[in-house]
């Protein structure tokens, strides 16, 4: 197996090592890896606290959004809350629909059919809500490069809100306010809020003015913006992680029906349910749905009071993501066909195919950029259009790259390290090519094998419970805050074993002559035969918890002979 480059991170400045003193070395150089060389910040961070303001009034387009909100709510017009069909548009479309809903709205969902209707706004969905009594429509997670439809909304009738957190294009569409802190002359210090994040502050903005307050509050909602801000990899920094942490104190004691089956589906114990539970078992279960059939079971799931609908909603997501799984795994092995086939050292993998299903081609681009670390695009080819997804490493702006190429698109959107597509099927060819283009300009003269950002290096002897509890002051980790990542070299191989189906995985017990810790290495197996005596591993530290006993173990990330 092919080892990763390891990246150690530079050690702490004279003025930092200062700054930081009162913190153990250790936690001192995580700290300042994450940008945190101030102890003020330093301390708000680890305390889970905000050292920015959090006003939603700062939002351009706020105040008018509250204000026509509170207008059509007062006069019982009819709103409809039109969301997207991934994880992060579903639960905005559930936070919006449940506040407007406990404040009197006449409010309605519409979420709209990913193979039927395609992302984002179309021209059918806004006529039918039109022709069902709907006067004010508020898109969430979408709708900042829908020009065309904010015409068509315009021409209706209908005042159009759009609320997105995805990048602008070079004209924004006509509307009644628009929210989303990327606009030009936005002065919101929360650049990254997910979709949910700004469903969330459009509910302050209605609440926080109110006198009496309503009954209802934060912990009423903030297990949708935890799911959603993670399951989307919005980064889990500034306002992002407080809100994830918060919402992450809510799940673990759950109130919502759903959420209650589908944590036990998932085989997840409340209490101990943390942004990597949300990332890698419930976000999937809830995006299995709209990328298979309609999102529709997951709203529901998130929204109904009755345990036995949730029970049936949580079985038909846990079914639809085994589906989902196969279907990718299929997608993905022939997505790799088609670029090894095309170009094996292209700095842009290109992957077109009539027979791929439109609901996981995002997810086979994922595995391919994994894999090679390549920026991937990969494409369900039509007879007249084309539709794919796109997932990029952190040196390629992917949804800048189709800005360069938007000539060739008649649709596009989407931020740095993902983004989605529509393309006449004629230009698909000539699409690939010019990104290709693009992708070796600038990528020229990078270093493009998989690398691995070590925070810090350490003896396995220094490995003990009270670093494993400072460690855990920088959860929520995820995008943009990523889990301490530690590295120990010369470490002898004591024993060793595969384990789990296909012997996948790697069960380690690793000793350095003053300690021993166990270790698995998920996904590893193939080193069994090749193991040296001694090795240098990377990977995060845990605590494992088997047949009631917990016990530190080693999350392996990457394994290199020593």
């Amino acid at each position: 197996m092919a080892s990763k480059r390891w990246i150690i991170a530079p050690p702490l400045t004279d003025s930092a090592r200062t700054a930081l003193a009162a913190y153990p070395p250790l936690i001192a150089q995580l700290l300042f890896n994450r940008g945190l060389a101030d102890p003020t910040e330093a301390e708000a961070f680890l305390a889970g606290q905000l050292t920015q303001s959090d006003d939603p009034q700062l939002l351009t387009g706020l105040s008018e959004t509250v204000e026509r909100l509170q207008r059509a709510i007062r006069a019982g017009e009819r709103i409809a809350v039109y969301g997207d069909y991934d994880t992060d548009g579903v639960t905005a479309t559930a936070l919006l629909v449940q506040v407007l809903a406990a404040l009197g709205a006449n409010v309605r969902p519409y979420i709209p059919h990913r193979e039927d209707e395609g992302y984002g706004l179309n021209v059918e969905a806004l006529q039918a809500l039109k022709d069902d009594s709907v006067t004010v429509v508020i898109t969430v997670d979408c709708g900042i490069r829908s020009v065309d439809e904010g015409e068509a909304a315009q021409a209706l009738g209908l005042d159009l809100i759009i609320t997105d957190h995805h990048h602008p294009g070079p004209e924004l569409p006509r509307a009644f306010a628009i929210v989303n802190p990327k606009q030009p002359g936005d002065c919101y210090p929360e650049k990254g809020l997910a979709g949910v994040g700004l469903a969330y502050k459009i509910a302050q903005g209605l609440i926080r003015p109110m006198n009496p307050k309503p009954a209802l509050n934060g912990s009423d909602v903030l297990d949708l913006v935890a799911l959603g801000t993670v399951a989307d990899l919005a980064p889990l920094t500034g306002e992002n992680r407080i809100l994830v942490r918060q919402g992450l104190t809510v799940m673990n004691r759950p109130r919502r029906e759903g959420l209650k089956s589908l944590i036990d589906i998932a085989r997840l114990k409340p209490g101990l349910i943390d942004a990597v539970g949300i990332g890698f078992a419930l976000g999937p279960r809830l995006n299995a749905a709209g990328r298979l059939e309609s999102a529709q079971a997951a709203y529901e799931l998130l929204t109904t009071t009755d345990v036995f609908i949730a029970s049936q909603r949580a079985i038909q997501l846990e079914q639809q993501n085994r589906d989902r799984q196969d279907l990718t795994r299929h997608t993905h092995a022939r997505a790799r066909e088609i670029v090894l086939a095309a170009r094996a050292d292209a700095p842009l993998l290109f992957a077109a195919d009539p027979n791929f299903k439109p609901g996981v081609v995002g997810l086979a681009a994922s595995r391919l950029m994994d894999e090679f670390y390549r920026p991937a695009v990969v494409a369900t080819r039509g007879d007249e259009f084309t539709k794919g997804s796109a997932r990029s490493i952190r040196e390629f702006h992917i949804t800048e790259a189709f800005d360069r190429c938007k000539h060739l698109l008649v649709r596009h959107g989407g931020h740095a390290a993902a983004a989605g597509f529509t393309a006449a099927s004629d230009n698909v060819d000539q699409l690939a090519e010019s990104l290709q283009q693009v992708a070796e300009a600038e990528l020229a003269g990078i270093d493009l094998r998989p690398a691995l950002h070590i925070d810090a290096e350490i003896a396995l002897a220094g490995l003990n419970g009270e670093l494993l509890n400072n460690l855990q002051q920088f959860e929520p980790c995820g995008y943009s805050n990523p889990t301490p990542l530690l590295a120990s070299r010369d470490v002898k191989v004591v024993s060793s074993r595969t384990v789990g189906m296909e012997a996948k995985h790697l069960k380690l017990t690793l000793g350095d002559g003053r300690a021993t810790m166990d270790a698995i290495a998920f996904n590893q197996g193939a080193w069994l035969d090749k193991l040296p005596a001694r090795v240098n591993v990377a990977y995060h530290l845990e605590m494992n918890e088997w047949n009631g006993e917990r016990r530190m173990q080693l999350n392996v990330r990457d394994i290199q002979a020593s």
